[in-house]
């Protein structure tokens, strides 16, 4: 079937930007110039070239919105010229992540957080000080080409609030402002972002993790004191050493060692990390793939954004070891398109260790082979889902399959393939260096090792700690230096939105996998928000409903339908008749019940979770609280 593109033409500038990333056009079937005698009778490819090309189809609409600061039915025609993609389907994909744009805009666009964290610490202030100073969120200000938007978080809680400016052109550049203290420091920005494309420096690194330079930190030992741009001093910091050692124990040897460490996964989930290697080394169907997923997008997670910008050779070494684990031999990293720093670091650190030899053909003489490619998200939480992410990676909506079959037999492209998270796979090279029973040795029988936790909103100290499992909620708190300011503790968000909210009555809750579960808790990301007396706690779950409703993919019903009730029976409860507050918490109830039981996908599993931990524990909305 031919592919006819109707439409305007791409522009020069959007010509160009997709040429650079793709190549000049073969032929006039793929948007080149029409040539009579060679392509007039015949097209080359079919099928096979458009299904080995669409994974291109994100970074292509990155290259052009780069360029240009949209992308334009031109352009988009163009692509789907070039990827030999039918316009419907790219325009489906095009329309379902937010940080494209798809009608004219400035070129310069702040997106500025006004999710949980950033909330609570002056995000609306900073919002209602930009509309006053550039106008409404959205309309290019006067006399400038730039804008603002709201965004949903951006991963930069322990500095918030926070802003992302982006700016078109060749090149352009994508810049972090954090912390956000004023409309001012944000309109500052807009003109340039100079901010420097290998991200965060030596001491903002330090500002981020309180305990840099002591002992007893394994996955940050080395952030905010080595260099992370220097290939040199990751191996004088004892780099790659868990590289060779996995080199001499074989793949069979690397995952009994990882199942002898009882890793779980750091995720919601906590799968043990050597049973999903295993089944993946098991399959006969080749190639296998390994997949990184570090698209943390739970509002109050940092902690992939701290590892991927303060030790990035670190991932590039573990997605090594767990190719060579697992006998696949490329791997993608794909990381969300609000992390430009740790976008830059990590591609930076493969191109490095691609050079010395640790990554590539042969690696450091070994016979193996394992490369990887870095991928921008662009804004989906749902993409943190393992299925929604594969087919992001292919060019598709970022939504979920039905499982089975689970990747370890069909995952990306349809083949076997291991997906693990940043801190996750970050957890195996202290367990190749000092062995499983020592790192075991650290947390409790049922948790081993340390775990990462990301601590922000009413804390003295906010930022990435690295603790053995099994201290308590209250001993987390008080590490970081208590509530700040003194005041009274009035909630603490565990988990991030998807997890709960517990009150003062819960800081002796061991910080485990079976404490947690036992007391109806989750870790899930590592997240503690803290919320002293001055929170404004309704306002703040209206948010994550907001939050989740925006991020439903919207493929199945109970999710899609589900998320927008919750949030509008929230803003009733909020506003309406006191006397129906009866009928609507029950309303509710049932909503989230639904969605636990029918929605595809954790999003929609857990989209109540926060909503009804609030009003069960902390009693939001009964009679006599304050709402």
């Amino acid at each position: 079937m031919d592919l006819h593109v109707i439409g305007p033409d791409a522009t020069a500038d959007e010509r160009a930007a997709v040429d650079a990333l793709l190549g000049e056009p073969d032929s006039g079937w793929e948007g080149g110039a029409r040539d009579a005698a060679r392509d007039s009778r015949t097209s080359r490819g079919g099928r096979p070239a458009a299904v080995a090309r669409r994974h291109l189809l994100l970074p292509a609409f990155h290259a052009v919105q780069d360029r240009v600061g949209w992308v334009s039915r031109g352009a988009m025609n163009y692509i789907c010229q070039r990827l030999i993609v039918p316009p419907a389907e790219a325009w489906g994909v095009l329309t379902f992540y937010h940080l494209f744009a798809t009608a004219p805009r400035a070129r310069t666009v702040a997106h500025v957080c006004d999710d949980v964290a950033c909330r609570a610490l002056g995000g609306e202030a900073l919002c209602r000080d930009l509309e006053t100073a550039l106008g409404p969120a959205g309309t290019p200000a006067t006399n400038r080409d730039a804008t603002w938007q709201r965004s949903p978080c951006l991963g930069q809680c322990d500095r918030a609030p926070a802003a992302l400016v982006v700016r078109a052109g060749a090149p352009s550049t994508r810049a972090v402002v954090a912390p956000a203290a004023s409309a001012a420091a944000v309109v500052a920005a807009l003109p340039s972002t100079d901010a420097g494309v290998l991200g965060e420096t030596l001491t903002e690194l330090r500002d981020a993790v309180p305990q840099a330079g002591t002992d007893g930190i394994p996955l940050l030992a080395r952030v905010g004191t080595v260099d992370p741009t220097s290939v040199e001093a990751y191996r004088a910091a004892g780099g790659f050493r868990a590289l060779e050692r996995a080199i001499v124990l074989g793949p069979a040897g690397v995952i009994a060692e990882v199942k002898a460490a009882k890793l779980q996964g750091r995720g919601g989930a906590a799968f043990p990390t050597g049973a999903k290697w295993e089944a993946v080394a098991g399959e006969a169907a080749l190639p296998h793939y390994v997949v990184c997923n570090a698209d943390e997008s739970e509002p109050g997670t940092f902690k992939d954004r701290v590892l991927m910008t303060g030790d990035p050779f670190a991932i590039v070494e573990a997605m090594t070891i767990c190719g060579i684990a697992t006998r696949s031999e490329r791997g993608f990293l794909y990381v969300r398109g609000e992390y430009p720093d740790a976008e830059a670091r990590i591609a930076h650190a493969a191109a490095a260790a691609r050079a010395a030899g640790w990554l590539g053909v042969d690696i450091a003489g070994s016979g193996h082979t394992f490369d990887l490619e870095v991928r921008r998200g662009a804004g989906a939480y749902i993409c943190g889902e393992e299925t929604a992410l594969f087919n992001s990676l292919e060019g598709k909506r970022g939504e979920p399959r039905s499982k089975p079959p689970f990747p370890s037999q069909v995952g990306v492209f349809g083949k076997p393939t291991v997906v693990n998270n940043v801190e996750t796979l970050a957890n195996v090279l202290p367990i190749l260096t000092s062995g499983a029973a020592a790192w075991a040795a650290a947390g409790t029988p049922q948790s081993t090792g340390t775990r990462l936790f990301c601590l922000s909103g009413h804390v003295t100290r906010p930022g990435l700690y690295e603790w053995p499992f099994g201290l308590t909620l209250g001993e987390a708190i008080a590490r970081a230096g208590g509530v700040a300011g003194g005041r009274a503790l009035q909630a603490v968000l565990l988990g991030g939105a998807a997890g709960v909210f517990v009150g003062p009555e819960s800081l002796d809750v061991r910080l485990t996998m079976e404490d947690t579960r036992a007391a109806g808790l989750t870790l899930g990301s590592g997240v503690i928000v803290v919320f002293d007396d001055t929170a404004d706690l309704p306002d703040l779950l209206g948010r994550i409903a907001e939050f989740f409703e925006h991020e439903s993919c919207g493929q199945c019903v109970p999710c899609r339908v589900g998320t927008v009730r919750q949030r509008e029976l929230l803003a009733q409860l909020r506003t309406g008749d006191a006397h129906a507050r009866g009928d609507r918490l029950a309303v509710l109830t049932e909503l989230g019940q639904a969605m636990r039981d029918a929605s595809i996908c954790g999003l929609g599993q857990t989209a109540s979770s926060a909503v009804e931990s609030a009003i069960a524990r902390l009693h939001l909305f009964r009679a006599g609280s304050v709402s």
